[in-house]
């Protein structure tokens, strides 16, 4: 059994309303992924520009100054800032690195770019299908409107 070329086109209005159903709980479902994966992705851009603010707050001021230092989202211990040129960064599956307030800035700031990039790509991605789900629906309503008028049409003989 061959498989459909992809990218092959399908003209929608030529679709039954199961097909249409069909196509529509897709769509659907895409689109929620696709918002999930969104609020993901804002909610990484939030975290980001917090770390670009919280590398900002450490200078030569605080040095030596006790200070709260958050062990989880939660819970903090009272600590001292030793080395105010450099920072513990986290760049992911369990591995720190040191690195200088510049360096890490300039790290953070590639990964808010990078983020903010892939946000503005998928808005567009999450807008078409919006698009096409609203196109699908006005197909929708409108063969049921054509079987309806049919129906009345057919019990009138």
């Amino acid at each position: 059994m061959a498989s459909a070329p992809q990218g092959q086109q399908i003209n929608v209005t030529d679709l039954d309303l199961q097909q249409l159903s069909d196509v529509r709980r897709q769509l659907e479902e895409e689109l929620t992924h696709l918002t999930n994966s969104f609020t993901q992705l804002k909610a990484a851009l939030a975290k980001f520009s917090a770390c670009i603010e919280n590398v900002k707050e450490i200078n030569p001021e605080n040095k030596d100054k006790t200070t709260l230092v958050p062990l989880t989202n939660s819970l903090y211990v009272p600590g001292k800032l030793c080395d105010v040129e450099n920072v513990i960064v986290d760049v992911g599956t369990g591995y720190y690195v040191k690195k200088s307030r510049q360096q890490a800035t300039k790290y953070y700031q590639a990964k808010v770019d990078f983020v903010r990039g892939n946000l503005e790509t998928l808005q567009d991605t999450i807008t078409k299908k919006q698009e096409n789900l609203n196109f699908l629906l006005t197909v929708i309503q409108s063969k049921l409107r054509e079987e309806t008028q049919a129906a009345g049409k057919g019990g009138k003989s």
